[in-house]
């Protein structure tokens, strides 16, 4: 209609409104209800209602009647402001109507109202969020709160009069409060996108560029559309501010928007927010260089009067980098839910860390963690995190990773269990303009960035995304995946002759032609009903199985491993003779090998059968040892090395004879593993085994000699062929600056341990000061394996560590680290010593118990980890020494023996002194199964492979000197100078045990900070030994692990408030204020029409 009137004319109109209301006697703290379509009437309505005194509660006309019947029924308003286009939308009103097109409102007063004893604590508006019941909840927010937003923040934005901010959002849903007040108390024109331009990303974008927008506020998702829109449009926008709320940023969505020249004047900002505490919490200003981190959102710093804390399940901060929830204090959280007494004490609670005895928190329910920068990080809502086969996923992280595949614009991804007990993660895709990605392409693709259990088995490709009408992803729109939706499996045989069987009984049952070893059960179509048929089906098959194991572990090569075959196997000896001239398969007791392959075996051994000793498999741990040399892209993460300086090359040959005859003592050192084209790997004995002493030709010039040889013989570029005995050499050269020789001996973990270093370091002893013949005979490692292997049934390992692990569903992952494939690299590591006097008293309270020292240290470990993983069902890995069950002389054995198994700790609230006693139950009963395989453990739990069931270690090592007297002459001429220890496990404590005293060695990723780590660790013992002294019954849970500096920068130094900001203001005060000084200024504009 083309009228153009002032700011003063809105405050005109909703003066009548609020005069209309007050004859009404609705006051201060009354709530008015207004159901209007988007115009110019529906802020003049809200402002009225403001100026009346009382607080408004916007009913979307939109919303189904049943909804708004609730609305009505639970807000209990005063009155109701309708259009003439709405009267009809609500039903059995039983209150006072106020029709806004009715012309008699023009006969009230254009006089601002003033209403006695309104303050800033009084009501502005109830807004309804979804309830976790089904049913909304009224948020109650007040003007001081409102107030405050804009004050506080005004610094980082500068909002005037000169701004223009487009109202996209639903006035029911809270993002339009930033947006309407936002524009009004700043002086600014507010222009109305009508509903249907809102849900067109193409008008939207061509309104905002032609209307001259400078504040635009958009939820991630619309945003994404608004991006497109623009790739096909032509026109320049005017945004000098894009802010976004209302749900998790993905940043990776940015890329395109930051790769157009015309958006570089236009900051973006993200902005974490709940209704609870007023819109914003957070503010985080992004950058081109944020579009390339895929992954958590990043939501920044809290606004200048807010609190924000990242506490655990006991309500304690965590430590930096560790999820947590978060929780908001200050001058933003609301008043409480209208008529939700109990879910206001849940919700809203008074704030442990303040000393104003009426502050509040408000407990988000999502989860974030801190940064080193002190920002925080945004990981989604405690019920985004979706569990499938036992592992927490956050959606977030994997729709960052497919929305950055190759040919696809959008992609959310969603848990979906359409066969009842399946869960499974269903991606739906936005194809790129021209782009066809295939579900098998972008399964592919998100395997080099994501594990396994983290894949979506379905992707859906869509047009366009659900939203509703807030412009949220509506996931309730998305639509069930049909069988071309599946992602298949990549298809591998299956192997062995359990999986043969179980395959075929497939096939059968399912009524499928081709089972691969990695197909799922119930992805081929299983169900509970054909789980029962095939478990009685393999029972028939003298395989050993039930139900639960199937549902713990469906995919056919988990499941084939999971039962296996019941047999019992004697433990034979060695049948291969000296001076042998052909080994049979019948001469193999420890392996099965066809001819074919011993043949090929032995042909591979420098002289060939007359070198071969025995024959047999690997040790557990050496699994899984050979696992990670082979799948090392370079280097070697078990390779070891010690660095020694010798007087002269003689006593380097001296050194290097002495060695040989230890070699020659010990048939593990003159073992090989070959395991190419072979079913399973074996160790091969070999006779007679050379070790290697080679020269290494370095420049003095080129820098520090020692340095020199370290880097050229560095395990994280150089492999030794673990296929030749003896699996070390040593590599000499020359260091004239020092007037020394130089020696580094490179040995693999394959082969020793740190019993075995002693033994070795003791016999080196020996034979160099000619003592050999007084060593006793060395013990064959075979005895080892054969124990390992036949020893203790599986049978009796898989009872025992279902019945420890069973109900653990989830891993233990300390920082959220899982990568336990590591090669060492970025690791760091910090020693430190226990100080004496704990050490004493740590000993004393472990004799009061009658327990080991251990088990304090593996239970201090376990509340460390608890607090880092938050949880209180706590499994790492422990190792053992792997020699209680290896026969007689294990001792004395040289060898591969310990092995990592994990140990589970429940924390909670049991007193520490019963926690003691059960850890060190605990760890008894473990040492009966040190030969079990760590894969065979964690097959009893319900985290399924290939998700970690822990990512840290405990290594408890009891430290012996075995020099004899004549050490130092024996070693005249030698000195040691440095070694390694290398893991590739993410986090890993070693203690020391050293007779009196104790040391701690912590090797951590660099980015966690082992001497943090090693820290949360000496503070725990304090904590522990100090409550076993004064107080045993103090429950775990109170045992903190932060220092503190650390827990003071939390609470107090990341939310210091710099200043008090405006909160005694009232929202329409503000409009008032501008409607003086501007009264021709444009306030609003809604289609053509413009309100001044």
């Amino acid at each position: 209609e083309g009228r153009q009137l002032s700011y003063g004319e809105l405050n005109v109109r909703s003066n009548q409104v609020a005069h209309r209301l007050i004859e009404q006697g609705i006051g201060p703290d009354d709530r008015v209800a207004i159901c209007v379509e988007r115009s110019l009437e529906m802020i003049v309505g809200l402002l009225g209602i403001l100026k009346a005194g009382a607080g408004y509660v916007p009913l979307d006309p939109a919303y189904p009647a049943e909804r708004l019947a609730y609305l009505l029924k639970d807000s209990e308003p005063r009155a109701v402001l309708v259009q003439t286009a709405t009267a009809d939308v609500l039903s059995a009103v039983v209150v006072q109507v106020i029709n806004l097109d009715d012309p008699r409102l023009q006969e009230q007063s254009v006089s601002n109202p003033q209403v006695d004893s309104l303050s800033s604590a009084h009501l502005a508006y109830v807004i309804y969020t979804s309830g976790s019941t089904g049913l909304p909840k009224g948020v109650q927010v007040e003007h001081r709160n409102v107030a405050r937003l804009f004050t506080a923040t005004q610094p980082w934005f500068d909002f005037g009069p000169t701004d223009v901010w487009a109202l996209f959002h639903s006035f029911a849903f809270d993002f339009s409060v930033w947006e309407i007040w936002g524009a009004l108390v700043n002086g600014g024109e507010l222009l109305i996108v009508p509903q249907l331009v809102s849900r067109s990303p193409q008008e939207c974008y061509a309104l905002i560029c032609e209307s001259g927008v400078t504040v635009l506020n958009q939820t991630p998702s619309a945003f994404r559309q608004l991006i497109a829109a623009q790739g096909e449009s032509h026109q320049a926008h005017s945004l000098r501010q894009v802010i976004f709320g209302g749900e998790a940023l993905e940043t990776g969505i940015l890329k395109p928007w930051y790769a157009r020249a015309v958006n570089a004047g236009t900051q973006l900002v993200n902005m974490y927010g709940i209704t609870e505490t007023t819109v914003h919490v957070t503010y985080r200003a992004l950058q081109a260089a944020d579009a390339l981190q895929a992954g958590v959102s990043p939501i920044g710093v809290r606004i200048p009067d807010l609190q924000t804390y990242v506490l655990d399940a006991n309500r304690e901060p965590v430590p930096v980098g560790v999820v947590g929830e978060l929780y908001v204090g200050g001058a933003g959280v609301a008043r409480g839910y209208l008529n939700r007494p109990e879910l206001n004490k849940e919700r809203f609670i008074v704030d442990p860390f303040s000393t104003d005895k009426h502050a509040r928190l408000y407990r988000t329910g999502d989860l974030a963690r801190w940064t080193v920068e002190g920002t925080l990080d945004y990981l989604g809502r405690n019920d985004d995190q979706v569990k499938i086969r036992g592992f927490r996923i956050e959606l977030g992280e994997v729709e960052a990773q497919l929305s950055a595949c190759t040919g696809v614009r959008e992609a959310v991804v969603i848990a979906r269990e359409d066969v009842p007990g399946d869960k499974r993660l269903v991606a739906y895709v936005i194809p790129a303009q021209g782009a066809t990605p295939s579900a098998a392409d972008l399964r592919d693709e998100l395997l080099l960035n994501l594990a396994e259990h983290m894949l979506p088995s379905a992707f859906v490709t869509l047009e366009a995304l659900p939203l509703t009408t807030n412009g949220k992803l509506d996931r309730k729109a998305l639509p069930v995946p049909d069988q071309s939706a599946l992602a298949s499996r990549a298809y591998e045989a299956p192997q062995g002759e359990a999986e043969t069987i179980i395959a075929g009984l497939w096939q059968e049952l399912l009524g499928v032609e081709q089972v691969g070893r990695h197909d799922h059960f119930f992805e081929l179509g299983g169900h509970s009903l054909l789980a029962v048929k095939l478990i009685e089906r393999m029972r028939q098959q003298d395989l050993s199985a039930d139900v639960r194991v199937l549902f713990g572990q469906p995919t056919l090569a988990a499941l084939a491993a999971a039962v296996g075959k019941q047999m019992r196997i004697v433990v034979p000896a060695n049948l291969i003779p000296a001076g042998c001239e052909h080994i049979t398969p019948e001469m193999l007791p420890l392996v099965d090998l066809d001819q074919d392959t011993i043949d090929r075996v032995v042909a591979s051994v420098p002289g060939g059968v007359a070198n071969v000793q025995d024959i047999y498999a690997l040790a557990p741990l050496q699994e899984g040892i050979l696992y990670h040399h082979l799948a090392a892209a370079e280097g070697d993460p078990y390779l070891q090395y010690a660095l020694f300086s010798f007087d002269s090359l003689e006593r380097i040959q001296q050194f290097t004879a002495a060695l040989q005859g230890v070699v020659s003592r010990h048939d593990i050192l003159r073992t090989g593993v070959l395991w190419e084209r072979l079913d399973e790997p074996v160790q091969v004995v070999w006779r007679h085994a050379e070790l290697a002493l080679e020269e290494v030709r370095l420049d003095p010039a080129a820098g520090d000699i020692a340095d020199q040889l370290c880097a050229a013989l560095d395990p994280r570029h150089y492999r030794l062929d673990i296929r030749q005995a003896p699996m070390m050499r040593i590599g000499y050269t020359h260091d004239p600056a020092n007037n020394r020789w130089l020696g580094m001996l490179l040995f693999h973990h394959m082969v020793d341990d740190a019993t075995s270093l002693g033994i070795l370091t003791s016999e080196i002893e020996a034979f160099m000061s000619g003592q050999a013949e007084r060593l006793p005979a060395s013990v064959p490692y075979r005895n080892y394996v054969a124990q390992a292997r036949l020893g203790v049934s599986r049978e009796a390992h898989e009872a025992f560590f279902r019945d420890m692990l069973s109900d653990i569903d989830e891993p233990t992952l300390p920082f959220g680290l899982h990568n336990v494939q590591g090669d060492g690299q970025g690791i760091q590591e910090v020693r430190q010593v226990v100080d004496a006097a704990l050490g004493q008293r740590l000993r004393a309270q472990a004799r009061k118990l009658g327990v080991g020292p251990a088990s304090l240290y593996h239970l201090g470990w376990a509340r460390v980890l608890g607090a880092l993983a938050g949880r209180d069902e706590v499994v790492f890995g422990t190792v053992l020494l792997g020699r209680m069950q290896a026969g007689e002389g294990a001792d004395r054995a040289l060898g591969m023996f310990i092995n990592t198994l994990p140990l589970r700790v429940d924390l909670g609230d049991q007193p520490v002194s019963n926690g003691v006693r059960k850890t060190h139950a605990n760890l008894s009963a473990l040492l009966a199964h040190e030969h079990a395989s760590l894969v065979l453990a964690q097959r009893c739990s319900g985290v399924e492979a290939p998700t970690p069931l822990f990512s840290a270690l405990l290594n408890y090592r009891h430290l012996e000197n075995h020099s004899g007297t004549d050490s130092a002459a024996a070693w005249e001429g030698i000195q040691a100078l440095a070694g390694e220890e290398r893991t590739n496990y993410p986090l890993t404590l070693s203690v020391d045990d050293l007779g009196e005293g104790f040391n701690l060695t912590v090797m951590a990723e660099a980015q966690i900070g082992a001497e943090r780590v090693c820290g949360y660790m000496q503070r725990v013992m304090h904590q522990l030994i100090d409550a076993l002294e004064q107080a045993p019954q103090t429950p775990l849970s109170n045992l903190s692990i932060l220092p503190r500096s650390e827990r003071e920068q939390l609470l107090q130094g990341w939310n210091l408030s710099e200043k008090n900001f405006a909160d005694d203001l009232l929202i329409h005060r503000a409009v008032e204020a501008w409607a003086l000084k501007q009264p021709s200024a444009t306030a609003l504009r809604f289609e053509g029409r413009q309100l001044s």
